[in-house]
C-alpha cells in the first residue's frame, strides 16, 4: 500500500486506490470493507468523512477555484516558500483573508483557519502542524499583506487566535521560533489578553499549562496581565501567589496546584499545599485532567517537587485516565529514573 500522505491536490481517483489497497490487504485481523476503508482513508488525511474528502477533491481539482488557491497558498505557508507565497499574494490579495473550508473529524468540524493560523502548527491538519525555518519571514509576509492577527479560527471545541495556538504548541518551540514568532504577532497587533471562546483564551496561561514558562515570561513583559492565582503560580511568583491566595475559589486554587507541579514551582506547590489543597486530585479541567500533580512532576523528572507532593500524602497507586499508569510508570516511560527508583522504594507499582 501506498505509504504518506497525499499530495493536498491528489485526484480523488489516488484516494479510491489507497481504499482498495485496504481491503485487499490481508492480516490476522479481520479485512476491512470498502466503506471502512474510506473512511481510514478519509480521516489519515484529515477529513470526517469519505464524502467530506471526496466533496475536497472535486473542488481543488479546479486550478482556478478559491479552495485550490487557498491549499496552495496553505502549502508555501507550512514549507516555508516565501517566494511562491508572495506571488499568490499579488496575483490574489484576497487570500490573506480566506479560510479553510475542510470538514475534519476535529471539534467542530470545519475550524475555518486562515493562512497565519496555520503558522501556530496547531489544531489543523496534522501533517501540516510543522515550523519552517524562517516562519518568521512567513508570518510577516501575511501581517504585512493585511493578515488580521486577531483572527479567530475554530478549533478545540473553541475559538482561538493564531497566538494562543502558537505558544500551545510544540513545533515552533522546538525549533526555536515560539517566543520570535509571538514578537512578531504583538508587533503587528495581537492580544496578549483573554480574547476568543473556550479554554485557550488567555495566552500567558496557555504556555504555561502547556510547560512553556519562558514564552509565558515573554508575553508577560510584553503586558499579558497576571489576573488569577493561576498565573502566578505558573510564573512562580511566590508572593503574589500568597497575597491571591484568600480572594482565589476552590476552581482557582487547584488549576493553581496542578500548573505549579507541573512546572516545577516548588515552594508555591508547598504554599498551595500548606493551605490545604489535595495532592491526590486529579488535575481540573484544561489542566491535563487525565493526570493528578504528581504523574505530571514524576513526568518532568522533578524530584524536588515529587518529594514534596508524596510528603504531603499524594498517593502513589492513582493511575491516570488515559494511559492507566501510576506517576512511577510515568517516570519510566521518560527514562526519568532517579524519580521513579524513589517512587518504588516509597512503595508505588507500576
Amino acid at each position: 500500500m501506498g505509504s504518506g500522505i497525499l499530495p493536498f491536490d491528489a485526484p480523488l481517483s489516488e484516494y479510491e486506490r489507497r481504499a482498495e489497497e485496504l481491503v485487499e490487504m490481508r492480516g490476522a485481523g479481520k479485512p476491512l470493507d470498502m466503506v471502512e476503508a474510506q473512511l481510514v482513508v478519509a480521516t489519515n488525511h484529515c477529513f470526517r468523512d469519505w464524502t467530506a474528502l471526496a466533496e475536497y477533491a472535486g473542488a481543488v481539482g479546479d486550478v482556478d477555484s478559491a479552495v485550490y488557491r487557498f491549499e496552495s497558498a496553505v502549502e508555501a505557508v507550512v514549507n516555508g516558500d516565501a517566494a511562491g507565497l508572495r506571488g499568490m499574494l499579488s496575483a490574489d490579495p484576497g487570500l490573506v483573508y480566506a479560510r479553510s473550508t475542510r470538514v475534519t473529524p476535529f471539534d467542530p468540524p470545519v475550524h475555518r483557519c486562515t493562512l497565519l493560523h496555520y503558522l501556530g502548527s496547531n489544531g489543523v491538519e496534522g501533517y501540516r502542524q510543522r515550523t519552517p525555518s524562517n516562519a518568521v519571514e512567513m508570518a510577516t509576509i501575511l501581517l504585512q499583506a493585511g493578515a488580521e492577527p486577531n483572527s479567530l479560527a475554530w478549533l478545540y471545541g473553541g475559538a482561538c487566535t493564531t497566538l494562543s495556538l502558537l505558544v500551545s504548541s510544540t513545533p515552533p518551540a522546538d525549533a526555536g521560533l515560539q517566543i520570535p514568532l509571538a514578537k512578531v504577532l504583538i508587533d503587528f497587533g495581537a492580544c496578549v489578553d483573554c480574547y476568543g471562546e473556550g479554554k485557550w483564551t488567555s495566552p500567558v496561561r496557555t504556555a504555561l499549562v502547556f510547560g512553556f514558562k519562558d514564552t509565558a515570561e515573554y508575553l508577560v513583559e510584553r503586558g499579558a496581565p497576571v489576573v488569577t492565582i493561576v498565573e502566578a503560580a505558573g510564573l512562580g511568583r511566590l508572593e503574589e501567589t500568597r497575597a491571591m491566595l484568600g480572594g482565589a475559589s476552590g476552581l482557582e486554587r487547584h488549576q493553581a496546584l496542578a500548573v505549579s507541579a507541573l512546572l516545577g514551582r516548588t515552594a508555591v506547590t508547598r504554599l498551595l499545599l500548606e493551605a490545604g489543597e489535595d495532592p491526590s486530585r486529579f488535575n481540573p479541567d484544561g489542566f491535563h485532567a487525565h493526570s493528578t500533580p504528581l504523574h505530571q512532576a514524576a513526568l518532568a523528572g522533578d524530584m524536588e517537587t515529587t518529594k514534596l507532593l508524596v510528603e504531603h500524602g499524594a498517593r502513589l497507586e492513582l493511575r491516570d485516565k488515559v494511559y492507566e499508569s501510576t506517576p512511577q510508570g510515568w517516570a519510566e516511560w521518560n527514562d526519568e529514573t532517579e524519580v521513579a527508583v524513589y517512587l518504588r522504594e516509597k512503595g508505588s507499582s507500576r
